[in-house]
């Protein structure tokens, strides 16, 4: 008890910019009590900007005056600032005609009277906004303040040292989320707790959305847009909204034109056929390009059935060339009337998605300005790259990624557990194949993809800088910036080996048969699945250890991004194969049996007490956010089956003895010894590593392996990631002892054994033949990027 006290008097250490200094006698301009100045013709976001670092600067000093100044506007729309280039005293010579682009700096005798002055000057609306964002986030004041209650850390003394700070231009034109398949969380919360009135997410809500967008230097949002939520645009106070904060909104690749079909086309679906009513489709579209014409968008181009189904009336692929070609034209005939007649300058995208990449295969003629919009396979698997002759279109290209998704073969709903080791290999190797206009992830309802969607932006804005960075040391600061400074290390070990198990199957994933399919059990045995939950053990008592010490004012945030994700994911493991063990073990041996049923039953109910006691937080803000999966009988085809337990017994209900696994004769390849000329990528895979093939050349790796007496079989697994080339087969060649065995592994999305891969993360590969034991060479070449190899397994033949 007297350890817990002395935790908790602990102070809490705050994540600070390096050029901000706390020391209460420390030279520089003072920020305690600063005021902040902007223009009166400056834009609104900036007006809307300011008064948020107003708050961020009393929330961590305490103070509401005698700091220093701070002007911050856009350069053209502050004459004080412009006068401060005019004259020399600020640099901001890569500042003009840069796109989102800011500097920070401190200026000596700005004006007559004033000794210095914190400048903060951007290049356009937005630029200002993140120099603005960025100062609140170098003073300790985390994108995530509301989203996830992480309360900003006291500091009476912040000093900003001299010199100037450039930010900018972004790696990524365009950088967003989707809202997407909210039926569970923010729309439900929106409309019963933080919008009441409403029929889910408003002004209000929206709001909140496009702040944490700007403080994440994002720029682009497609809104919510299943049935139950209100469409976007149907509010217009949504849309002056949206221009206010300087957000570029955009619809999803199913709602073309910023519609929301399922809440917008009123007339019978059947009717939403460009073949037989024409007229009735353009005017439905032309409404839209009408009312939202002066605001910044980026308007989707193509069509597809309502609620994200196949274009209907079109039932060979020459008509379905056809009419999207001629729908291309009516829409930007559109455009040019209602936004700018030069309409290859007005932003527009087209996504391949489904069977529309069957058409645009088929030779469908996109205008050369529209960006290509590139989705992965809704597993964060990349399906196609912008190819040499695509990369010099003018509209260049763009992924829509998903970190989120309802749908076939299993829907991953509750938990975000998309590692961001894969996000950065798939988004990094998009960025250096072209696909750099617009990046877009679907984000579910926000909350609790926190850490994934901060890392895909933090990327999309500087995929140089991140990458230099790497993702455990990325991770650290997140951990440091949203938990606590003195706890980030463990904080990131924590959340390595919690991506690292729930990366070999998902929370959502824990049933081995599909929606429709004859139950069957999993593949694993009692002693192996013990071993995977004695894993979940360890790392709950490295997330028990920190606990206390994390400061009061961060426990919530604590509990939000770290330890309800964590435990929850461990708890539905231990909740499913102890109900699995019961099963097993009911004829063989009762009392064991029942006390796995006694056990599935008491995860579950902590399940539950988490996840009310989530909604309780910060005085009921997010009561009924977080939706166990699965929370209903919605959607049933894509969704796990609800868990069964085992009946009530008269069981003791503790802590069973895990059993320890056989461990299997199985000798492992080194990967790190092997590396060569290829990658060794951190953190994806069962063993946390990987071995990547490099995008620019073909490579090579090589080891010695000694194999016991015996006859030995080689498996090859690899994260199921897809070539290069449209279409291609992932090409590689183990070669022992100089003999090559060439592999090729067919990437057809939506078949059988890419819904089995999808959900194992895994694809292995049995190579033929059949190896004596002793001394063999073993090397692995790839002729192309997109090769991540999880492991080089040798098993006994007779297995």
């Amino acid at each position: 008890m007297a350890l817990s006290l002395f935790l908790l008097a602990l102070p809490a250490r705050a994540q600070l910019a390096d050029w901000i200094d706390t020391r209460p006698d420390a030279p520089g301009l003072s920020l305690a009590g600063a005021t902040v100045v902007t223009a009166p013709g400056d834009t609104d976001v900036v007006a809307l900007a300011a008064e948020d670092l107003r708050r961020d600067l009393t929330a961590v000093t305490g103070k509401t005056g005698g700091g220093d100044q701070i002007w911050a506007g856009t350069i053209g729309k502050n004459p004080t600032i412009d006068r401060l280039i005019a004259t020399g005293k600020l640099d901001a010579k890569r500042l003009t005609g840069a796109w989102e682009s800011f500097v920070i700096a401190t200026v000596e005798r700005p004006a007559p009277g004033v000794p210095r002055a914190l400048v903060i000057a951007g290049s356009d609306r937005r630029g200002t906004a993140y120099g603005i964002y960025e100062l609140s986030r170098a003073i300790g004041v985390s994108p995530w303040h509301w989203w996830a209650d992480v309360t900003p850390l006291q500091q009476p003394a912040l000093h900003v040292r001299p010199g100037t700070r450039r930010f900018g231009p972004p790696s990524v034109k365009y950088r967003g989320i989707f809202i997407n398949d909210e039926d569970w969380g923010i729309t439900p919360w929106s409309a019963t707790v933080f919008e009441p009135g409403t029929r889910g997410m408003g002004p209000k809500t929206y709001a909140k959305v496009f702040e944490l967008l700007l403080r994440l230097k994002a720029n682009t949002l497609w809104p919510a847009m299943h049935k139950i939520s209100p469409a976007f645009n149907a509010d217009p106070e949504n849309a002056k909204l949206a221009d206010r904060y300087a957000i570029v909104m955009g619809s999803s690749h199913a709602e073309p034109m910023l519609r929301n079909n399922v809440g917008e086309w009123t007339a019978d679906p059947h009717d939403y056929d460009y073949g037989k009513h024409p007229d009735q489709v353009r005017a439905y579209w032309e409404e839209r390009a009408r009312t939202n014409g002066g605001y910044e968008s980026i308007w989707t181009l193509g069509m597809r059935g309502i609620h994200d189904s196949g274009m209907q009336g079109a039932d060979d692929m020459p008509t379905r060339r056809k009419f999207l070609e001629s729908i291309f034209a009516d829409q930007r005939a559109m455009l040019a009337r209602h936004v700018s007649p030069q309409v290859e300058r007005v932003p527009q995208v087209f996504t391949p998605y489904k069977e529309v990449l069957d058409i645009y295969r088929a030779g469908l003629a996109v205008p050369d300005d529209v960006t290509l919009m590139w989705p992965d396979d809704n597993f964060g698997y990349i399906r196609r790259f912008p190819t040499p002759a695509e990369r010099k279109r003018s509209g260049g290209a763009g992924i829509y990624y998903h970190l989120s998704y309802l749908g076939a073969p299993l829907s991953y709903l509750w938990l975000s557990t998309t590692p961001p080791a894969l996000i950065a290999e798939e988004m990094g190797r998009a960025f250096d194949l072209g696909a750099d206009r617009m990046w877009i992830a679907n984000v579910g309802d926000i909350k609790p993809a926190e850490l994934a969607t901060d890392y895909f932006l933090s990327l999309a804005w500087d995929v140089p800088g991140t990458r230099a960075l790497g993702v455990e040391a990325w991770t650290r600061r997140w951990a440091a910036e949203n938990i606590d400074a003195g706890q980030a290390g463990a904080i990131t070990d924590i959340l390595a080996e919690h991506h690292r198990l729930n990366f070999e199957r998902r929370p959502e994933h824990l049933q081995w048969y599909l929606p429709g399919q004859k139950a069957r059990q999993s593949p694993w045995s009692i002693a192996e699945a013990d071993a995977r939950l004695g894993a979940f053990s360890r790392n709950l008592f490295r997330l028990h250890a920190i606990t206390e010490r994390i400061p009061q004012a961060r426990r919530e945030a604590f509990f939000e991004l770290l330890g309800y994700p964590v435990e929850a994911a461990a708890a539905a493991n231990r909740r499913f194969f102890a109900a699995e063990a019961h099963d097993r073990l009911r004829d063989a041996d009762l009392p064991q049996a029942l006390r796995r049923g006694a056990e599935a039953r008491k995860t579950d109910a902590r399940i539950a007490e988490m996840t009310e006691l989530y909604g309780e937080l910060a005085g009921g803000k997010w009561r009924g956010f977080i939706a166990v999966e699965p929370a209903d009988g919605q959607w049933k085809s894509y969704r796990l089956t609800p868990p069964v337990l085992p009946a009530p017994a008269a069981a003791p209900v503790v802590d069973p003895v895990l059993v320890e696994p056989v461990t299997p004769r199985v000798v492992q390849f080194d990967l790190r010894a092997a590396a060569g000329s290829w990658r060794l990528v951190p953190g994806l895979g069962r063993g946390g590593l990987a071995l990547g093939s490099r995008i620019d050349r073909a490579v090579a790796g090589a080891a010695a392996l000694s194999l016991p007496a015996g006859s030995w079989r080689a498996i090859v697994d690899l994260i199921p990631t897809y070539a290069d080339g449209d279409g291609e087969p992932l090409r590689l060649t183990l070669r022992i002892d100089g003999k090559a065995y060439p592999l090729s592994i067919a990437r057809d999305t939506g078949n059988a054994a890419w819904a089995q891969a999808v959900l194992d993360n895994r694809v292995s590969v049995e190579v033929p033949g059949v190896l004596a034991g002793g001394a063999r060479r073993v090397e692995l070449l790839a002729e192309s990027g997109g090769v991540l190899i999880e492991a080089v397994r040798f098993v006994p033949a007779e297995r």
